[in-house]
């Protein structure tokens, strides 16, 4: 068994490294955390097109295939969810089983988009024009990352860290090029995901596990996991219970 480790945004495949050790310590398989474009080790091009989201969902799937072990089991995280649905759509082939933890199918109306678009916009902007501490700081205060603050100063200072010595090109070409509001959505064709899939949210993080029992129910093995006691950021709020979860559905 092999599983392959989609961060979020701003995150990093380093960022996943913990999840990817307790999950391979439960299953005696392989797990291998990669760096998505503008991220981490990643290249980090200025051009826009580079993050678009079929640009990136190409480029893990390239990596996917450079596997000895095919197909690989795919786990994705947030922004990571959303390339991770999109590559198990578009290359099924290389994908079987999936894990999305906090992930969405994208928006489904034209105007809901369109608000997104707007808003990400936006916080690309104010990341250019205010910097990346102050972005970053507005960022880790929003209410769905309200569990990362009762991990310990010490903790929480350390991920603040990472955060800002990331680049603020590529985290501000994805927000405007691979953002929830400029992906293509995704809801029409959960009927056609082929790999059994494990949809999970933290059971404080009620708007993702609305989504992620509305996508359960409309594949065709897909089962919903609610992670107790954790916001948005499950895998790092009580990663012990994220990685029972992966490790029990992974299991022979």
């Amino acid at each position: 068994m092999t599983l392959v480790l989609l961060h979020g945004f701003m995150g990093s495949a380093a960022g996943m490294g913990s999840l990817a050790e307790a999950v391979a310590e439960r299953t005696g398989g392989e797990a291998v955390a990669i760096d998505l474009v503008g991220h981490g080790e990643a290249p980090k091009p200025s051009a826009a097109t580079s993050y678009t989201m079929l640009a990136v969902v190409e480029r893990a799937a390239a990596q996917l295939s450079g596997f000895s072990a095919q197909p690989v089991d795919l786990f994705g995280y947030s922004m990571g969810g959303r390339v991770a649905l999109t590559l198990a759509l578009t290359h099924p082939h290389l994908v079987k089983r999936l894990v999305l933890l906090g992930a969405s199918p994208g928006l489904q109306t034209e105007a809901e988009r369109a608000e997104r678009m707007e808003s990400d916009h936006r916080l690309a902007d104010a990341l250019e024009t205010d910097g990346i501490e102050a972005f970053v700081d507005h960022w880790l205060s929003l209410p769905m990352f309200e569990g990362l603050h009762t991990l310990g100063e010490e903790w929480f200072t350390s991920y603040r860290a990472e955060r800002l010595a990331g680049d603020p090109v590529g985290f501000a070409n994805s927000l405007r090029s691979m953002g929830t509001g400029a992906m293509a959505p995704l809801h029409d064709r959960l009927g056609d995901l082929a790999p059994p899939t494990l949809f999970l949210a933290g059971g404080n993080d009620h708007k993702f596990c609305l989504l992620g029992t509305s996508m359960a129910a409309q594949v065709r093995q897909g089962t919903f996991v609610g992670i107790d006691g954790a916001g948005h950021a499950a895998h790092l709020e009580v990663p012990e219970l994220v990685a029972d979860a992966i490790a029990g559905f992974l299991a022979p």
